[in-house]
């Protein structure tokens, strides 16, 4: 089976690329802007035709697009997260039509939670930023192409290599700058929204489950913890794998993500993705902390977890 993996040098692209629930027999293709990768896409900028010789010189028979934009204005989150999906999508029509395509999206298209309430894939999508607005659009994309095609709605991602221009990576690097030092102060901004919180591992093995698992599959799918949490509370648990001997100080004035501004709760549901996928999260809050420190520590990753027993599942709200 031969597996394209696109964005392969970023957080999630990179934990896909390395996931070890990938078969055995899998070829992976890597496919991103570096030039380290072995087919160079970008898709902000290619066109359908350039797009279409890639795919047919790669004959994938899946296809894992893990590009997408968290940052910069409205016209560069509109190139990589609603452009890109709609070129990929017409160029696998042309070129690999029989392709299973697995799109990430995002948490984020769903906008604003109702408080003790997870949300299912058949939710109305009420975006807030344009990073969510986006990304729905890309899901719009995918999901009426005509494609095998999923879409990954994404929550929280939190573990080893989370990026620095993320909460969970920002609070990391600024825990590893202040050390143990008892009168380091981390000033951050208001932390008492909730967030569904998955670890990257999780996402990974569910877009490499999403590409391979025989038959048709639903057009989206909630990937996330299931289990809604203060983000004060991921901070707490990035504090005590880190050993900070300080003390945090929350500011309203020091602003936050504009990618979730607005947005004081969300939790998705995930039961879709179990009965179409057989997924479901297998690390708590703790772990994906401890592994986040670890990496961004220099100290190696936690290992991987057992996924457990049926009737154990997982901590629930």
């Amino acid at each position: 089976m031969r597996v394209l993996v696109l964005g392969h040098t970023g957080y999630l692209g990179g934990h896909v690329a390395g996931s070890p629930a990938l078969p055995p027999d899998a070829v992976l293709l890597r496919s991103g802007r570096s030039p380290g990768a072995e087919l160079r896409v970008d898709l902000a900028r290619v066109g359908v035709d350039a797009l279409a010789g890639v795919l047919e010189s790669a004959a994938p028979d899946a296809v894992i697009n893990c590009a997408g934009a968290v940052g910069g204005d409205a016209v560069e989150l509109a190139e990589v997260n609603a452009r890109g999906p709609a070129v990929l999508c017409a160029a696998l029509r042309r070129a690999a039509p029989g392709a299973r395509l697995v799109h990430l999206g995002s948490a984020a298209e769903y906008g604003p939670g109702a408080e003790g309430v997870r949300v299912t894939e058949s939710a109305a999508t009420r975006p807030v930023s344009p990073y969510g607005a986006t990304k729905l659009a890309g899901t719009v994309a995918v999901a009426s192409s005509g494609l095998d095609a999923v879409v990954l709605r994404v929550g929280n991602p939190v573990g080893p290599g989370a990026p620095s221009a993320g909460l969970p990576g920002r609070v990391a690097g600024l825990l590893r700058t202040a050390g143990r030092d008892p009168a380091a102060v981390l000033r951050l901004g208001d932390l008492s929204a909730y967030r569904d919180f998955v670890d990257v591992r999780d996402v990974a093995r569910a877009a490499v489950l999403a590409a391979t698992v025989p038959g048709p599959l639903p057009g989206v799918l909630n990937i996330g913890g299931g289990r809604a949490v203060p983000v004060r509370e991921l901070v707490a648990s990035l504090v005590r794998a880190a050993g900070f001997r300080g003390r945090v100080e929350e500011a309203a004035h020091e602003g936050g993500s504009a990618r979730s501004a607005g947005v004081s709760w969300q939790c998705s549901d995930s039961t879709a993705a179990g009965a179409a996928l057989g997924w479901r999260p297998s690390y708590s809050l703790d772990d994906s902390a401890a592994a986040l420190w670890a990496a961004r520590a220099g100290t190696g990753t936690a290992r991987p977890k057992p996924l457990p027993a049926p009737s154990e599942g997982v901590r629930a709200p």
